[in-house]
């Protein structure tokens, strides 16, 4: 469990409320149901990234949003002549993230007027604990079965401490950022201003990703409405993406027999690596992997990486940069797909 209350939260009401959200967003709100959550980036004029994240509709006109990075400025610009209320909710709500096998397991056992079973993967609901409310989403920055809970303020600390007390018999543990960026790694899950940059705050034009640059086709309908960015992105499907986002397995025999020329074991970091490192394609620079990690689970070396769309071909082989005793060497890495972890009972709903 990880305390995600840091989360930018916005929340637009009003009757034009869905037309606001469907113009920021690239995914197609017209098609989100009530108490449907969405997963979606938001560009610029250009089609380059600002964030991403959730979108979970709560009712007729009603949307909330959460965000890495503040973005109240550029939904009021964006919303500009709309009958739209945008408000900054950051302070208004904590938020909870309880993730793993036994998730499920342990919230059933505090939450009341709730049907967990049927609860479906990025779906929302209201519930009980003790005397007070709490609204649930089947969602997490993890590859895992999880839940995000969403709760005023004067009831997080007991809404913790009754989740930890039931789940004391299942293993239930707090975690930090330290072990969150191991999973969301594992979940092949971007981190704004490490695997991409905000076109907000890159300082240069090639800092700025597409959503296809970083993985995120599949949340971009260009059958939509003339969503920000939307013109950008037609032209650059059909040329084609300069870059692709990539998941990298590194080679462990190749790290054995570098280091073992030192007489050491191969030396990686205790947690997920942040600094952008080169990757080569037959001595010639490629990309490069932004995030990595040892993956205690997995058993493996893995990482997140950006390399030119040419080279993206899973299963191709590639060289990655490391540090051998204040040497430059290099190891061997084969690309594969961004998801290392991704069991079914994440999005399985139970019968009965």
């Amino acid at each position: 469990m990880i305390d995600i209350s840091p989360l930018f939260k916005y929340e637009i009401t009003g009757s034009d409320a869905l037309r606001l959200v469907d113009r920021l967003m690239t995914r197609d709100m017209r098609k989100c149901q009530a108490n449907q959550v969405v997963y979606s980036s938001w560009c610029d004029d250009n089609g380059k990234v600002i964030d991403d994240g959730t979108i979970t509709c709560l009712g007729k006109n009603h949307f909330r949003i959460t965000a890495a990075d503040p973005s109240l400025r550029w939904f009021l610009d964006a919303g500009y002549g709309m009958d739209a209320e945008v408000k900054d909710v950051s302070s208004d709500l904590g938020a909870l993230a309880l993730q793993g096998p036994k998730s499920r397991d342990i919230l059933k056992k505090v939450v009341k007027n709730a049907d967990l079973n049927a609860l479906k993967y990025y779906w929302y609901t209201k519930a009980k604990v003790d005397n007070f409310s709490i609204e649930i989403t089947r969602t997490g920055f993890t590859g895992d079965l999880g839940y995000e809970l969403w709760v005023a303020p004067e009831h997080a600390e007991k809404l913790w401490d009754r989740l930890m007390e039931e789940g004391k018999s299942y293993g239930l543990a707090p975690i930090g950022l330290v072990a969150l960026d191991m999973v969301r790694v594992e979940a092949g899950m971007l981190l704004i201003e490490v695997d991409y940059i905000s076109t907000l705050s890159a300082r240069i034009e090639a800092q700025k990703s597409s959503p296809f640059e970083i993985g995120l086709v599949w949340t971009v309908d260009l059958d939509g409405e003339n969503f920000i960015g939307r013109k950008a992105l037609i032209e650059e499907k059909k040329r084609g993406s300069e870059w692709a986002f990539v998941g990298l397995d590194i080679y462990w025999p190749s790290l054995e027999e570098k280091f073992d020329k030192v007489d050491l074991p191969p030396q990686v970091p205790g947690q997920t690596s942040r600094s952008s490192v080169p990757l080569f394609k037959n001595g010639v620079q490629i990309g490069q992997a932004t995030s990595i990690s040892f993956s205690p689970f997995l058993k493996k070396y893995i990482a997140l990486a950006t390399v030119e769309s040419r080279y993206a071909k899973r299963g191709s082989q590639v060289d990655i940069e490391i540090t051998v005793e204040y040497s430059r060497e290099s190891a061997k890495a084969t690309i594969t797909k961004p998801q290392f972890f991704n069991p079914k009972r994440k999005r399985a709903v139970v019968n009965g």
